[in-house]
């Protein structure tokens, strides 16, 4: 069983791993079936998913799971819209797919260009479409989510324009050897354990940039054999301040659930170093401007 962990000041307690389903909209019926009985098997009780995810189709997935088990799950999905009519429009699809009339959290997706921003935090932005949809009991709790280098910063100027209550964004060992993405990082930890605010992360078992044929469901190479999947998501579960979002390959997934069920200690950086080194482990964001995809 995976330990579980007060999100913020939501209520719930979530499972330390939280269930990125973005992998789900491609996979066979048989897979979809068999992920569910994985995450029942390890206490796994929060759901992440977004309207983007395979074209609409793993909130379908998910979807059909709400059938039967919405009880057993924090459901949250996400947005990619910018303004009110389009977030508005979104989010009210991602209600019909998901077969729900409302979602604990739904997040602006990817909200980490300043210009886009400004426009989802401002007059007529999606934040407004959001808190619309709280008020009007289609949702709990507003959240924002980022990937890149600039992840930390710009999460850091959300929950300073407006009271959200989660975040998510990159982190892993590679990443965090970059100076200033960890120095943000960390910054942006401190806030939210003041205000309350889970912090969701992302990408723990990224090894580096696709170098050929891709094999998995997933933006970036994953680590495969155990031992490195141990290691990694022992070093971000060795924070006590962060929540897991698991990766999109549903085949990754009972790896990635071993492994967080006996992650007790946080590997020693030199155990992390040899592991870069062998492993030919890379950053997989080349910039500021760097996206992923899930």
């Amino acid at each position: 069983m995976i330990a579980k962990k007060a999100f913020g000041k939501t209520g719930q307690v979530s499972s330390r791993v939280i269930y990125g389903a973005a992998g789900l909209g491609k996979a066979s019926p048989e897979d979809v079936d068999k992920t569910l009985e994985v995450l029942f098997a390890y206490g796994i009780n929060h759901i992440d998913v977004a309207a983007s995810y395979a074209g609409g189709e793993s909130e379908k997935a998910v979807g059909v799971w709400m059938q039967q088990h919405r009880d057993k799950f924090f459901l949250a999905t996400k947005t990619g819209m910018r303004t009110y009519e389009e977030a508005k429009a979104d989010f009210s699809s991602s209600l019909e797919r998901l077969q729900v009339e409302r979602v604990d959290l739904i997040q602006m997706h990817g909200l980490h260009d300043p210009d886009e921003w400004e426009t989802a935090m401002g007059p007529g932005g999606a934040l407004e479409a959001l808190v619309e949809a709280r008020e009007k009991g289609r949702t709990r709790f507003i959240g924002v989510t980022g990937h890149g280098l600039t992840a930390p910063e710009m999460h850091l100027r959300s929950i300073e324009r407006f009271d959200l209550d989660t975040v998510l964004l990159p982190y892993n060992y590679p990443l965090f050897q970059v100076p200033a993405y960890a120095a943000a990082f960390r910054t942006l930890v401190d806030a939210c354990v003041e205000r309350g605010i889970p912090v969701q992360t992302i990408k723990a078992v990224a090894r580096r940039p696709w170098q050929g044929e891709r094999t998995r469901g997933t933006w970036y190479e994953p680590l495969e054999a155990q031992a490195d999947l141990d290691r990694a998501v022992s070093w971000v579960l060795g924070d006590p301040d962060v929540f897991l979002v698991s990766a999109s390959d549903v085949r990754l997934l009972p790896k990635i659930l071993q492994a967080a069920s006996h992650a007790d200690t946080r590997p020693a950086d030199a155990e992390m170093q040899a592991m870069v080194e062998a492993q030919d482990m890379a950053l997989i964001f080349e910039g500021p401007k760097a996206l992923s995809g899930g």
